[in-house]
């Protein structure tokens, strides 16, 4: 695979974004293409035999676009579907569940963790699997967060109603005197005030863009496969449905201009 090839990020909507301006902090000589697959949002309600069938759909765009490597910016992806992922792609695949599990186990000083997702993400206790692989003593608590997806398409990031949305969800998770909490899910850093805000100082809110950002570097310089910066390819970003919806609320969180929104079909 050539150095200079792009690096492919899918999300089931726009939540990706967040790991997408993460990448290009991190790696701004790599050329990125992102997919949101807007028409079939959210996964998290989704079977996991559906999550797999669409997550192997969009890695097969990506791959038809010639990336290097594959960023799955979906936690519910993630959580469900990398081992299918990785056994049919014919580049590297990074989830975000393991990183995200990493940089929260190093935030926390009481080992006691805290995991908000969609109801697949949870359902599959991926988080709750990584974090004990890394320290078997951590107490996971966790809570099914599933109108917080809908909330962030429609643009309400913030505001009373969202607000008492977040109380609803997270008031158990209160109570359960964790010091650090997991955003299991891409859109979840979009209402990162409104938790914040929920949760309290005393509480570390873990976004593992980042983490996925360092891993994805790793594995890129591992191989050999860093873009050495003689060829500059523009990022592409592509959706299933509906740019403009997916351009206006893009605007509103993602730092720096976003590349025209082009419409597929999967």
């Amino acid at each position: 695979m050539a150095n200079n090839s792009p690096i492919g990020i899918f999300d089931s909507g726009i939540g990706g974004l967040t790991v997408y301006s993460a990448i290009k902090h991190c790696l701004p000589a790599e050329s990125l293409v992102y997919l949101g697959d807007t028409a079939r949002v959210p996964y998290g309600t989704k079977s996991d035999e559906t999550v797999v069938r669409y997550a192997l759909e969009d890695a097969a765009f990506l791959e038809g676009r010639g990336v290097k490597a594959i960023v799955v910016a979906c936690n519910t992806a993630s959580a469900v579907a990398l081992p299918a992922l990785r056994e049919r792609c014919g580049v590297p695949v990074v989830g975000v569940v393991e990183p995200g599990a990493r940089a929260a186990m190093k935030a926390s000083s009481s080992k006691r963790v805290g995991v908000i997702g969609t109801r697949a993400t949870i359902a599959s206790d991926a988080y709750g699997e990584a974090l004990r692989a890394l320290d078997n003593g951590v107490h996971v608590a966790s809570a099914v967060c599933s109108l917080f997806v809908p909330i962030v398409e429609e643009g309400w990031l913030d505001g009373a109603i969202t607000e008492d949305v977040v109380r609803r969800y997270v008031s158990e998770l209160k109570q359960a005197d964790i010091d650090t909490l997991i955003l299991g899910c891409t859109h979840y850093p979009l209402l990162k005030g409104a938790i914040g805000r929920v949760m309290g100082d005393g509480v570390v809110l873990v976004d593992s863009g980042e983490a996925t950002a360092s891993e994805i570097a790793a594995v890129l310089d591992e191989q050999g496969s860093m873009a050495d910066g003689a060829q500059d390819q523009p990022d592409l970003v592509f959706v299933t449905d509906v740019p403009a919806a997916f351009e206006s609320v893009a605007a509103s969180f993602l730092q720096g201009s976003l590349p025209r929104v082009q419409r597929i079909n999967l």
